[in-house]
């Protein structure tokens, strides 16, 4: 398959739904290898197999975010099967709905061990083979709940927060090497983890369908949501740019403006 990223080899974390599937699609429909990544075999090589089915270039991996075994594992993989690595998409991710007094100490790990911990171990094992190669991009997957806090989401806030810092750093680091480093920051968007969250606030004779439309219109300015195809369009524009780094760029319908 031809363009703008062929030749180009990637993987993406928490690839199987949501986001991580449209970033993974959107990548291989400009011609990049995929290494679709989740911790669920059967989900990620089904979203492999519809990029292949499309005439793309695809494979499927097992990732657990938490282990840093795993991820040198997978950047020998697609250092392996497609003679480098080029772009790194950390998109894996977890959310927790409580009041802090609420959240059990466990909890906190949990989260931060996925949003967190998750994105600096691939970081960590991605940067030395994009040194290598002269060339990277890594983009991290936030969200505004890291630009600004809601309650009963301090902890998943928390998490998010931290990616923002660690991707601006990281970029600083590594600005000399070819490699840019950026965040993309999702406002409303109709996946796994909001369908969890409607459920969860929804008001009293609300369906969660009505807690969703009703977020909706309250926080979005557009009145609609965002959806995993505008994101995987962001992402392809990162993976293109080579003076944009250090960013964290909200996709939100105007929900947020720093």
């Amino acid at each position: 398959m031809t363009g703008r990223l062929a030749g180009r080899a990637a993987y993406v974390t928490g690839a199987s739904r949501g986001i991580g599937r449209g970033i993974a699609l959107a990548l291989a429909s400009e011609g990049a290898g995929v290494v679709v990544t989740d911790i669920e075999a059967d989900a990620a090589e089904a979203v492999a197999v519809e990029i292949r089915a499309a005439g793309g270039r695809a494979e499927s991996r097992v990732v657990d975010v938490r282990k840093w075994d795993d991820f040198v594992s997978l950047v020998a993989h697609v250092e392996r099967q497609f003679g480098q690595l080029d772009i790194a998409v950390n998109c894996a991710g977890v959310i927790s709905v409580a009041a802090v007094e609420d959240v059990a100490e466990a909890e906190w790990d949990r989260v931060m061990d996925v949003n967190a911990k998750g994105v600096f171990l691939s970081c960590k094992a991605a940067a030395p083979a994009m040194k290598r190669n002269g060339f990277g991009r890594i983009i991290n997957i936030s969200s505004v709940s890291g630009k600004d806090g809601y309650p009963k989401l301090a902890v998943y806030s928390a998490s998010k927060y931290a990616v923002l810092g660690f991707t601006n750093s990281l970029a600083k680091e590594v600005a000399r090497d070819g490699i840019t480093v950026n965040a993309i920051c999702p406002g409303v968007v109709k996946t796994h983890m909001w369908d969890m969250l409607s459920d969860e606030l929804r008001e009293q004779g609300e369906t969660a369908e009505q807690s969703w439309q009703r977020h909706v219109l309250e926080f979005v300015p557009q009145g609609r949501p965002q959806t995993p195809e505008e994101i995987g369009g962001l992402a392809i524009y990162l993976a293109l740019a080579p003076s944009v780094t250090g960013q964290s760029i909200n996709i939100d319908g105007g929900l947020t403006s720093h």
